[in-house]
């Protein structure tokens, strides 16, 4: 006899009734009811829908199920929905991944190993298909009333997760499907949402066979081969955001290896597709993850997502349809390439004794750049001391081994993983990220010497490289931006919302002096690009460092 019992509702908005009414009586036994918006004319909110729906748990239920009105259910919805909570009654069950996010890359190195469930990582928590157990329904509901009007429903849900100790998984393959019907929370900007492995005719199995514990997430998302890298060691979980590429070179990799095959500039798809799927075949032999006998649909469906997932943000569906399988080629030689790679145990480069000292590296910002001076396998032997950085004129020195006078790197404004949300540029991502106006303060013509994390330590490595005569040098942008198109770039790629002026406040922006720059070095971050980085690391990990 069944222990558990599951109570399930579809929250939806007025003008998609319809979609709600149809989903619900495709349930059995009348078991999906319907929820409304509470105040369909006010400022759309999945978060407030969202908190009706958890509120709505049924007498002597002891699970709560939300779905959202634009999904597709697998054929085994039910079934397997009710033996994962029978085998997981005190977790949180997360039924969908988007294709290009890090709980996707989980799902996909999941079906590698076979598995039904993948444990969540530091992300969102994704909310269009999920089910909490009725005490946890009810206390999210509590916790979100109280957060109305900031953060979205999947940032808040992992949030609160985390913070109670919930056990997070993401089912393989996913049990549901989204459907773009358009988008009432303002997400239409994203382009294609679909599940990074949903095969509607899954049969169910053992909802025991379970992969947790991964400490590398490879993901290809808006066009860029990215990569999540769990710091080791003791304290709060937290991940560094890394490209795959300065990951692999980090591993030891080849650089040939890192360029898909063929002649002349792969073409942007391929190239991503190629380092995702290169750095899942490595990661999964590292870590003892054997091929399947034979290649599930589960497996196939989530090697076949990659490419697609890395450019939905800018492709039109028939483009990322005709593109699929192409790619899905390039993602499974990929993967062949990292197992056999791995399978050679290829070491990082050779360093001579002593290496470089960090001082006032202990935040995350620290993290970063320390790490990428490590991928890059930098042999110098120095002291590099960041304190000067959180001065009002910030820089850093650097002191390489022997040399009597250290070298004075000035910067702009750093942006990118690692950084505060409240500097000038990171207020202006974080209010991004919550869905309020971005507001220029000061005049919207000043002057924006932004610098990313990135070129930041390529800066450092060209100092050490070079050695020049001039010991005191500025690391800024080739061109600085004004703080309106910096408020334009955050709006286009991070959430287009408003952009408001505040012509009488002090923004603090800052102005490098203009000393040479490193020799040989040139940021090669474009804004675009780095802001949507940034972005990323604050939702995920800079959050976590905010009050909350």
């Amino acid at each position: 006899m069944a222990r558990q019992r599951l109570s399930a509702v579809v929250m939806t908005h007025p003008r998609r009734r319809e979609a709600a009414e149809k989903l619900a009586l495709s349930a059995p036994d009348g078991l999906l009811r319907v929820v409304m918006d509470p105040d369909p004319t006010g400022t759309p909110s999945v978060l407030r829908t969202a908190l009706a729906a958890w509120s709505a748990v049924e007498d002597g239920a002891t699970h709560q199920l939300v779905i959202q009105d634009d999904m597709v259910l697998s054929e085994s919805f039910y079934e397997r929905v009710r033996s994962a909570i029978e085998a997981r009654p005190d977790a949180a069950l997360a039924l969908f991944a988007l294709w290009d996010s890090r709980n996707g890359a989980a799902v996909r190195m999941g079906a590698l190993a076979g598995a039904r469930w993948a444990g969540a990582v530091n992300e969102y928590f994704p909310c269009v298909a999920i089910v909490l157990p009725r005490a946890h329904a009810e206390g999210f509901a509590a916790y979100g009333r109280t957060r109305l009007g900031g953060w979205p429903d999947d940032i808040l849900m992992h949030r609160y997760l985390r913070d109670h100790g919930v056990p997070r998984y993401v089912a393989i393959p996913n049990l549901t499907e989204h459907e773009d019907r358009g988008s009432i929370s303002g997400n239409a900007f994203r382009g294609p949402r679909r599940s990074v492995c949903f095969l509607p005719d899954d049969l169910p199995g053992d909802e025991a066979r379970t992969l947790t514990g991964l400490t590398v997430l490879p993901f290809f998302k808006h066009g860029v081969a990215q990569c999540a890298v769990r710091v080791p060691g003791p304290g709060p979980e937290h991940w560094l955001h890394l490209d795959t590429e300065q990951y692999l070179e980090g591993a030891g990799l080849p650089r040939a290896l890192l360029r898909p095959p063929g002649s002349g500039p792969a073409e942007p798809d391929v190239r991503g597709t190629w380092l995702t799927a290169l750095a899942m075949g490595y990661e999964a032999a590292r870590i003892g993850l054997m091929a399947p006998p034979s290649a599930s649909g589960a497996y196939a469906e989530a090697l076949a997502t990659i490419g697609p997932g890395g450019i939905s943000n800018t492709a039109t569906e028939e483009h990322i349809a005709r593109r699929r399988e192409p790619l899905v080629e390039v993602a499974r030689r990929a993967l062949d390439a990292g197992r056999e790679v791995a399978g050679r145990r290829p070491r990082p480069h050779p360093r001579r004794p002593g290496g470089l000292v960090w001082r006032g590296a202990d935040t995350p910002l620290g993290e970063h750049l320390a790490r990428r001076l490590a991928d890059l396998h930098e042999p110098s032997d120095a002291v590099i001391d960041l304190t000067p950085l959180r001065s009002a004129a910030p820089s850093l020195t650097i002191r390489p081994h022997g040399s009597p006078t250290p070298y004075t790197l000035n910067v702009g404004e750093v942006y990118g993983p690692g950084c505060s949300h409240l500097t000038p540029i990171g207020r202006l991502v974080w209010d991004a990220l919550r869905s309020h106006p971005l507001t220029v303060e000061g005049d919207p013509d000043s002057e924006v010497h932004a610098v990313h994390v990135h070129d930041l330590a390529d800066a450092i490595a060209a100092v050490l490289h070079t050695r020049p005569d001039t010991h005191t040098l500025t690391a800024g942008p080739g061109k600085p931006s004004t703080a309106a198109d910096l408020a334009r770039s955050v709006h286009d790629a991070v959430r287009p919302v408003p952009i408001l002026t505040a012509p009488r406040s002090h923004p603090g922006w800052h102005t490098p002096p203009d000393h040479p720059r490193p020799p040989g070095w040139t940021p090669s971050t474009g804004l675009a690009r780095g802001l949507h980085a940034f972005a990323q690391w604050l939702a995920y990990e800079g959050i976590l460092l905010a009050p909350n």
